[in-house]
């Protein structure tokens, strides 16, 4: 399919989506190239998804040694080097990084270290020194950190998510502004490491974008350990000296605040990276910084597609490698599904306990003015979450009274992440409540927490 061109696909970034496109788009016969100015993986392997889960782990191993005090065990943790956990965390990322390279290689993908400007069309330059051209081109290029005014990172005491990833020592004291799913991840990171953390969130609720009453699980939980929560709280000037940082807050009620810690960790959200892409020299319409993508994530630009961060998508790992498949897809001549629907992207934050949904928040719903009808299941229902010492938590599933067909779904509690996989694919394939109900589920386990909502929908739950 060549031709008159280096190759079909050029892909600039080899991120989560990157990656996975250019590895499909081999498979269905195109000859891909890949740019990519750091390592490959992108943000997500190196700096983000994995480091992060590497972390969450190690803290998780580290807080729950307590528990063997009763058993009779004494551990002495006197000698905890935090510099090692940080580094098993970029040992993890560089295996996969480098499992990266070994895919796109094996599958034929052209690796090429640079960073990648569209020139035209068909064009792209690597550094201004070289050009590769392709028939179709992929812009990947990922997010990173925002900044907001007079919170700017220094990555020493205004940190962002990658500076909080390249601690190699513990801060006393941290605040976290932004309680999102990655400032919540780092309050539990950080707090199980013996942290003092509290976190400032403008909205009136932490995770505002996640289901209240399963946020609420989540609350319960933090509170009980320390972890201070400062909700509907505006951060309105920060200092810096030697000591550390000074960060006024004011309250809902118009109280003014000041908090002291060794570290500030800003986490607002993330910037698409569409600045210094070429894209407005080739006419890519963008809107507040995203490109504008269509169905099957072309641009206004024929022939140049965009997936991932720099689209206004959901901006996770999985909606971009499932993008990336949807557009080479496309672009092969195959029939793919048209974009992704939002209630059927899966939102996973790991947190302890965990959070895990699909669909819209039970709020959402309500301003939707949708008629529905919930039924929430406890953990502590389920008897392996009490064998195991982790009976905080609930399944809910909201459905639709005369159709019984499930709307959302929103998973708190331990193992929230892998749980919502049942329900998503039930809701994909529009199953019934009534079908996960009359699935046999091994017991003990804690899906039965799942199958005993979906019973509790049909009105026959029996372990509550």
């Amino acid at each position: 399919m060549a031709q008159n061109y280096d190759y079909d696909l050029v892909v600039i970034g080899s991120g989560p989506g990157g990656y996975v496109a250019a590895i499909r788009a081999s498979q269905l016969g195109l000859k891909a190239a890949i740019i990519e100015k750091d390592k490959p993986g992108g943000v997500c392997l190196n700096i983000g998804c994995i480091p992060s889960k590497a972390l969450i782990h190690q803290a998780e191993v580290y807080s729950h040694i307590d528990e063997l005090s009763s058993l009779g065990v004494t551990v002495d943790t006197k000698g905890f080097d935090y510099s090692k956990v940080f580094k098993k965390s970029r040992v993890a990322a560089e295996k996969l990084s480098k499992g990266v390279q070994f895919l796109l290689k094996k599958n034929g993908v052209e690796f090429i270290s640079g960073h990648g400007t569209i020139v035209s069309q068909h064009e792209v330059s690597i550094d201004d020194e070289k050009k590769v051209s392709g028939k179709f081109l992929l812009v990947a290029t990922g997010s990173r950190p925002k900044e907001i005014p007079g919170f700017e990172f220094d990555e020493k005491q205004v940190i962002s998510s990658t500076g909080a990833l390249m601690l190699e020592k513990l801060p006393s004291k941290m605040i976290i502004l932004g309680a999102g799913y990655i400032g919540m991840e780092f309050a539990h990171i950080m707090n199980s490491f013996g942290v003092d953390v509290t976190v400032v969130e403008m909205l009136d609720q932490i995770l505002p974008l996640s289901d209240a009453e399963a946020v609420d699980v989540l609350y319960k939980q933090f509170k009980k350990r320390g972890i201070k929560m400062l909700t509907g709280t505006k951060a309105s000037g920060l200092t810096k000296n030697q000591k550390g940082v000074k960060l006024t807050v004011e309250s809902p009620d118009g109280k003014k605040e000041e908090l002291t810690g060794d570290i500030l960790m800003v986490a607002v959200g993330r910037s698409p990276n569409t600045e210094d892409v070429g894209l407005d020299k080739v006419g890519v319409k963008t809107e507040r910084g995203f490109v504008t993508v269509g169905d099957y994530y072309q641009t206004s630009v024929p022939g140049i597609y965009a997936i991932g961060d720099v689209t206004p998508s959901p901006l996770l790992a999985h909606v971009a490698s499932k993008e990336g498949e949807i557009a080479v897809e496309h672009m092969a001549g195959k029939n793919p599904e048209k974009k992704l629907s939002p209630d059927l992207i899966p939102a996973a934050i790991y947190t302890e306990p965990q959070l895990a949904s699909i669909g819209p928040t039970e709020e959402e719903l309500k301003k939707q003015g949708q008629s529905y009808k919930k039924a929430t299941f406890p953990y502590r229902g389920a008897g392996k979450s009490v064998a195991v010492g982790q009976p905080e938590g609930m399944v809910k599933i909201l459905y639709r009274e005369d159709t019984h067909e499930i709307l959302a779904a929103h998973v708190a509690g331990a193992n929230a992440t892998e749980l919502i996989h049942e329900l998503l694919l039930a809701k994909r394939t529009e199953l019934l409540p009534e079908d996960i109900a009359e699935t046999v589920h091994a017991h003990p386990t804690l899906s039965e927490a799942v199958m005993e909502a979906a019973r509790a929908a049909e009105g026959w739950a029996i372990h509550v």
